[in-house]
């Protein structure tokens, strides 16, 4: 599927297309149309998995759930994309804050849209198994797998940057091999053209007199030259060829002076490089991903409740006390 022409469904494109995609972030291309469809794909999907999360309570809380999640993902993006984009800066990349958006903003895209596709196997629980702290942490367990899925998203997207060199410039750049430099030619002999690719020259065969009398042998190709001909040996013959019987053949593989070597691909193997180091910009991600984890658990400890405790009235808000791994370590010990 072609950038140019956007899937109906941004996630279909993400899912279909991602290499598309990566292409289209380090282009810098439409990236403000791009990132619309997804924050509004997202918070829709969002919405809808809140509304099932608060429906464990009452109606009242499925729409209050339905408003605060999607606040939950954008209100952390907006906290952490700063760092995010000033790391990048630090350490070299060359990212804009239009790139390093559309890469999170892909990575909440996948998450929201894969908690959406659970929501049926959570309403399910609901009608069924209504347990509160079962269906409370099966739904952390689902939001926690739908994570990690984006977040591997999010990895994937900035690699393809670090291919392109956005990330780490420096290192992105290759040392231009060195050309090869071509054989000196004797003084007073012209080199005979090189033999076809794949073509091995045949041997060459020099007079006994021939090599005394600095005459022309015979080309790679076994035909005597003519005269004034660009092929033609070098009138010097090494000494070791000068006792040669007429007729004598040189070794295969080795021809006159002044003779360039036949082209041999499979006599240079390419030379396997060194795999890259990862980029500083690569390992701070990995510290970014933590930090943006740690804020929007805490966050969303803040905006509580989601699910709604059937045992107490409806509220907005819950006071700030305890911790959101404290509480689920509670629910885990009272089932």
């Amino acid at each position: 599927m072609s950038g140019d022409r956007p899937s109906p469904l941004v996630i279909e494109r993400i899912l279909r297309d991602r290499q598309g995609i990566w292409q289209q972030i380090v282009a810098d291309r439409d990236l403000n149309a791009l990132t619309g469809r997804m924050l509004a794909s997202s918070a829709i999907a969002l919405a809808c998995y809140g509304a099932v999360l608060g429906a464990f309570h009452s109606p009242l809380m499925a729409l209050t759930s339905a408003l605060k999640l999607p606040l939950l993902f954008l209100v952390t993006l907006a906290i952490c994309l700063p760092t995010l984009y000033l790391f990048n800066l630090v350490f070299g990349a060359r990212l804009s804050v239009r790139q390093s958006l559309a890469l999170v903003m892909v990575a909440i895209t996948v998450t929201s849209m894969l908690a959406v596709a659970f929501a049926p196997i959570s309403l399910f629980f609901l009608i069924t198994a209504p347990d509160y702290g079962f269906f409370k942490l099966l739904n952390v367990a689902i939001l926690t797998l739908s994570a990690l899925v984006g977040l591997r998203f999010l990895t994937g997207g900035m690699q393809v940057l670090n291919d392109h060199g956005l990330l780490a410039p420096e290192a992105a750049q290759a040392q231009a091999p060195a050309q090869a430099v071509p054989a000196a030619v004797p003084a007073g002999a012209v080199p005979a053209a090189v033999p076809p690719a794949g073509q091995v020259a045949e041997p060459v065969a020099v007079p006994a007199g021939a090599a005394a009398a600095g005459s022309v042998g015979t080309v790679p190709n076994g035909t005597a030259p003519d005269a004034g001909s660009p092929a033609q040996v070098p009138a010097q013959v090494p000494a070791q060829w000068s006792g040669q019987p007429a007729g004598a053949a040189f070794p295969p593989g080795m021809l006159p002076p002044g003779y360039p070597q036949p082209h041999r691909p499979w006599a240079n193997p390419p030379v396997r490089r060194e795999p890259t180091q990862r980029p500083a910009s690569m390992t701070l991600l990995y510290i970014w991903i933590l930090l943006f984890g740690f804020v929007g658990t805490q966050l969303a400890w803040t905006l509580r409740p989601f699910f709604g405790d059937p045992g107490q009235d409806f509220a907005f808000f819950r006071s700030i006390d305890g911790n959101f791994y404290a509480e689920i370590l509670r629910t885990i010990a009272n089932l």
